[in-house]
């Protein structure tokens, strides 16, 4: 394929697409003309309609790598690739407005709409999501959802040696803040020419909704405050989230806890995440109901999940959230030497909440999951957090989407597995292979359990990893899964009724 052809093609897909309009044809031809540096384009060049977007760009970038305009690696070559789609992207207005009109019409074909454009603009680059493992485990709390992250491409050393030399930049403030929108990136920082953002207001504030470029689970979306402030959990915060699931019936939304350990990954910038889909904690069941004084409107309970979490249910958001806030209150300052719960020591707190909000058969339900991040001797990293028993799978942070049974593991476990894999079946020595020899005890252990042949070698694997994970969730639940856990968690919704 010549580059004039991957140039017309390219615009084709984006008329296809809904990214331009036939009559933007030309203008958009040029466009992408001046971004490659050429003058003119071959008028006999041929469409081909059977390529695929990275096919396309894959040309485009050879060219440009070939011919000086880009370093050829990995970095670079994204930074260039989100130039070239920057050129054929609709206007951010152009996106609002449309997505409004649809929104008269219906939430959900305003959001079709949005994620389909996020898409198909390649901000979300669809060839590298479903390169991502993915599978389900059975469990005694209902399927978890497994995940491999491979999306997310690997630094090169020239982009690593580049940004160590590159002076400190403080704009966009971080990777959430609308100034993110359009902007050319660098080394250090991804471009976004492709990104589109739609401003939202909550609770009489200005928020935005973006999706996430790494989607772990269907139309997963960031909504993010237009205001680059810390996150922080409160009341205000849990009406928030209603009142983005009252704009979107169909998306839940929940937010990261606003504490390092316990928190995600961006605590420097409030954004929720949300989406349209069903994690199992939120399938699995109340299986212990309580009542809250002066709330017996509302239906409440423990959920048989193995973290510590509370589901209230009910008609009105605003006493929902306000019995949540009392909640928090009381679980900010709550103290539970004997179920080792600690709300601060040496004036460091320690307590917090994820919070979850959906709407579901007629009814507002808030998932409050009760979080703690304590450190010890034996426990550096933290005392509810994945233990160094499992850190061979997993050691990072348990966010959101983990604590709702969704495991997004790194991606080293992909070769790590193939590589352990072919070590069982043939009867090779793990401990002497350096990238697996952590896997040995987790190993012997699989052995002792499950007769494993070449043939059910991978499924036993991904299973054992996903009870390995339904492990990590419970020793990050602040009460344990047994009757005493289950009196001290009884002992602290009594705290709160006092």
């Amino acid at each position: 394929m010549t580059v004039s052809s991957a140039i017309k093609s390219l615009v084709k897909y984006g008329i296809k697409e809904g990214l331009l309009d036939s009559l933007d044809e030309i203008w958009a031809i040029n466009r992408v003309l001046e971004v490659l540096e050429l003058d003119a384009i071959e008028s006999d060049a041929k469409i081909c309609e059977s390529a695929s977007l990275e096919e396309l760009l894959k040309v485009l970038l050879d060219y440009a790598c070939e011919n000086g305009i880009c370093e050829d690696s990995v970095v670079y070559r994204d930074l260039f690739d989100t130039k070239i789609m920057g050129a054929i992207c609709p206007r951010p207005s152009e996106i609002i407005k449309k997505f409004n009109e649809l929104y008269e019409e219906s939430p959900v074909k305003a959001t079709e709409f949005y994620y389909h454009i996020s898409r198909k603009s390649d901000y979300i680059r669809e060839y590298r999501i479903k390169n991502d493992m993915k599978w389900i485990t059975p469990t005694e709390y209902g399927d978890i959802d497994i995940t491999i992250n491979l999306s997310k491409p690997e630094k090169d050393p020239k982009a690593i040696a580049a940004a160590l030399k590159m002076k400190q930049s403080s704009y966009p403030l971080c990777m959430l803040c609308p100034e993110n929108e359009g902007y050319a990136g660098r080394v250090n920082h991804p471009a976004r020419q492709n990104h589109r953002v739609i401003p939202l207001e909550l609770e009489n504030e200005s928020w935005c909704l973006q999706y996430s470029p790494y989607v772990y689970y269907n139309e997963h979306c960031i909504v993010f405050s237009a205001s680059h402030v810390p996150m922080k959990i409160s009341e205000q915060g849990f009406r928030r989230l209603f009142a983005f699931v009252k704009k979107f019936p169909h998306y839940f939304v929940g937010s990261n806890a606003d504490l390092p350990i316990v928190g995600g990954s961006v605590l420097t910038h409030d954004h929720f995440q949300g989406g349209n889909y069903e994690f199992a904690m939120a399938k699995a069941p109340i299986e212990t109901e309580v009542t809250f004084k002066g709330y017996e409107d509302i239906k409440a309970g423990i959920v048989k999940w193995p973290m510590s979490v509370l589901r209230l249910i009910g008609d009105d958001t605003d006493r929902i959230c306000e019995l949540s806030g009392k909640i928090l209150s009381k679980w900010r300052g709550y103290t539970d030497e004997e179920a080792f719960i600690f709300a601060e020591t040496d004036g460091t707190p320690h307590n917090t909440i994820t919070p979850i909000a959906r709407f579901r058969n007629g009814k507002f339900e808030m998932d409050l999951v009760l979080r703690n991040n304590i450190t010890t001797e034996e426990y550096p990293d933290g005392v509810y957090h994945p233990h160094p028993q499992h850190h061979h799978i997993k050691k990072e942070n348990i966010g959101l989407i983990e604590v709702m049974g969704l495991a997004v593991l790194p991606s080293r476990l992909k070769t790590e597995m193939a590589t352990l894999k072919d070590a069982i079946v043939n009867g090779k020595d793990i401990l002497a292979d350096e990238t697996i020899a952590k896997h040995y005890d987790w190993v012997e252990e699989i052995k002792i359990n499950n007769t494993i042949t070449p043939e059910n070698c991978e499924k036993v694997l991904q299973d054992e990893i996903g009870k390995v994970f339904a492990d990590i969730l419970g020793q990050c639940g602040v009460y344990a899964r047994n009757e005493e856990g289950k009196a001290q968690f009884l002992k602290f919704v009594e705290a709160v009724n006092e």
